[in-house]
């Protein structure tokens, strides 16, 4: 079947510029009128055309002027900050964290709400949701989405939760809910899938289009990217690898009931490593405090860090077996506190026992990856929103 060809019409053409120049001006701006007709191969009759419509829209603005050669100092174009602002959340079992940012991509607000005290999740988001917009000086009419990222099972197609061990009290129906009391458009994301958003715009993953990433803390998880695309299969539930049949754990044969404990989540789970950390001496109140100890016990420590990467490597092997990616990702609390150390073990035992060889890497997110990637999703979106209707 062959391709469809788009006519090049003015007005299209017009939009295709303005949104390489809003993009050039979002990762290299400042610029003047006439670096943005360089860098776009526009005339600088054209570059100045389409600046004054930006400006006119109120999307870029004067920030400054470039001090030139001979005649007046060419003035500094910006993308308009507050032109639109997204809301990103990150749900937990005891609370909600919520952050603002602006179009930019700039960070203004982050706010906590407990969710310990409260049966009504509606009314814990609408607080968070409308502090942090308040905090970032933003009204909510500039507040164009907002993404929640949540463990469990997020349904493609309907946007729905459809099943979540943590949180008994957000069910089926909650996204309407949410989206007629803050009168946002409201998303929800699974928590590791959006980690792997952010890992792939400013962690180990960014420019690679295919990779996988593991998540280990309290529970365990996996995010596959393929060609650039979060894969989430048909029912949401790829990468519930916790639910992964492994060798050494019993099978359960009611793992939708709550409560139960998937084979690979019970022989690398945060209790799991609690348990291997007390064999060979170490302890902590979390399981990544008992990771901490062994890497910082230096030799004393490695017998834990080498039982914990044997059991990750379990998941790791069969994930890589099937797509063989040539890069995964350890995040998560247990994760960041193995490090290198770690992520060198789980390499060289994935390549022990399979035919495969992928890089491992620790996360390069420094914090909130969860909360992050919401943001992430939340402005991809809302750019292409605001910046393809330039020519309505």
């Amino acid at each position: 079947m062959a391709a469809t060809r788009l006519p090049g019409t003015p007005r299209l053409l017009r939009a295709l510029n303005d949104r390489a120049a809003l993009d050039l001006l979002l990762t290299r701006g400042p610029l003047t009128r006439a670096q943005l007709g360089e860098m776009t191969g526009l005339s600088k009759v054209t570059a100045s055309q389409l600046v004054e419509r930006l400006e006119e829209r109120g999307l870029v603005r004067r920030v400054g002027e470039q001090a030139g050669g001979r005649g007046p100092n060419a003035q500094l174009y910006a993308v308009t900050p507050g032109s639109a602002h997204v809301i990103g959340v990150e749900v937990g079992p005891d609370g909600v964290v919520a952050a603002c940012a602006d179009i930019a991509g700039t960070v203004i607000s982050r706010v906590e709400q407990s969710t310990k005290d409260t049966d009504d999740p509606v009314g814990v988001v609408h607080n968070a949701v409308v502090q942090a917009a308040g905090e970032a000086g933003a009204d909510m009419s500039s507040v164009r989405r907002v993404v929640l990222g949540t463990p469990g099972l997020v349904d493609p197609q309907s946007g729905e939760i459809s099943f979540a061990h943590d949180l008994p009290r957000w069910h089926r129906g909650l996204l309407a809910d949410l989206r007629r009391d803050l009168n946002i458009p409201v998303f929800f994301g699974n928590d590791v899938n959006l980690a792997a958003v952010a890992e792939s715009s400013t962690g180990a993953a960014t420019g690679v289009t295919d990779f996988a990433l593991i998540w280990i803390g309290r529970g365990v998880g996996l995010a596959t990217v393929i060609n650039g695309r979060l894969h989430q299969g048909a029912t949401g539930a790829a990468g519930e690898i916790g639910y992964l049949p492994v060798g050494g754990a019993e099978v359960p044969h009611n793992a939708s009931r709550r409560g139960v404990k998937g084979a690979f989540q019970a022989i690398a789970g945060a209790d799991a490593v609690k348990a291997i950390g007390k064999q060979f001496g170490f302890r902590g109140a979390e399981a990544a405090d008992v990771v901490r100890a062994a890497v910082a016990a230096g030799p004393a420590g490695e017998p834990v860090l080498d039982e914990l990467a044997r059991r990750l490597a379990l998941g790791v092997a069969a994930t890589c077996a099937v797509l063989d990616p040539p890069l995964v990702v350890l995040a998560g609390e247990v994760s960041r506190a193995g490090g290198p150390a770690l992520a060198e073990r789980v390499e060289r035992e994935v390549a022990a026992i399979t035919l495969v060889s992928p890089k491992v890497v620790v996360t390069g997110v420094a914090s909130e990856p969860v909360l992050h990637g919401a943001l992430r999703t939340a402005l991809d979106a809302v750019r292409d929103e605001v910046f393809g209707s330039t020519t309505d």
